[in-house]
């Protein structure tokens, strides 16, 4: 992690190979991979095959898309959007998540429950998001799911989930996601898929509360 905080990578981010972050570290070689893992779970790097690995996010030809549709778009419209999609994600990941998925998803609940700051919750709590959708294993919904992430990535995303953000609405957050992971483990594609569609609603209602705050105060 200090690593890439330093900013001491190459041009195009690349991390040192396993064999190198060893020296550098002076840790064992297993070490080096659960922490990988774990930091790659979190969306703060990723691997392509014969490359290596590169911290950040994997680029996504969806972004070009997002960029011209965000001012074109309301909060609204995405959450309906994201209805659709993540329901039926979280169902399939259900059907096809192995131990190491569940176990990384466990993670991520617990990184956004010790979360000291509301940064730091945003980025585990997508990343759970994240997992999730790459964990069902279906291209064309994770192409959507990316489309929608990478709209909710924009300024005005990030300051409008700032104003709905409280220590009460984080732990209902956690509870919920505690309720996805639970189902995805168990293996039950409808209870996942209820629990997903709970989730996301209770965000759309805080939305739609903070939008109507917004007008009533002249603030749209």
């Amino acid at each position: 992690m200090e690593l890439i905080r330093s900013g001491s990578l190459g041009p195009d981010g690349r991390l040192p190979t396993e064999r190198d972050l060893c020296e550098q570290l002076l840790v064992g070689r297993r070490a080096v991979r659960l922490a990988l893992e774990s930091l790659e779970a979190e969306g703060l790097i990723w691997r392509r095959q014969g490359k290596g690995t590169f911290a950040g996010q994997q680029p996504d030809p969806t972004g070009v898309l997002a960029a011209a549709i965000v001012g074109e778009t309301t909060p609204l419209e995405v959450m309906e959007a994201r209805l659709s999609v993540e329901p039926a994600l979280a169902a399939l990941c259900a059907e096809r998540a192995t131990p190491v998925h569940i176990e990384r998803m466990r993670h991520l609940v617990r990184r956004t429950f010790e979360a000291t700051d509301p940064d730091s919750a945003e980025l585990w709590d997508g990343a759970l998001h994240r997992l999730i959708a790459q964990a069902a294993g279906n291209r064309p919904l994770m192409t959507m799911f990316s489309l929608l992430d990478e709209v909710r990535g924009s300024e005005t995303w990030r300051d409008l989930r700032s104003k709905v953000r409280s220590l009460e609405t984080q732990k209902v957050t956690i509870k919920q996601h505690s309720a996805i992971v639970d189902a995805i483990e168990a293996g039950k594609p409808d209870a996942a898929a209820a629990a997903m569609r709970a989730h996301l609603t209770t965000l759309m209602d805080n939305l739609r509360r903070s939008v109507a705050d917004r007008v009533d105060n002249g603030a749209v």
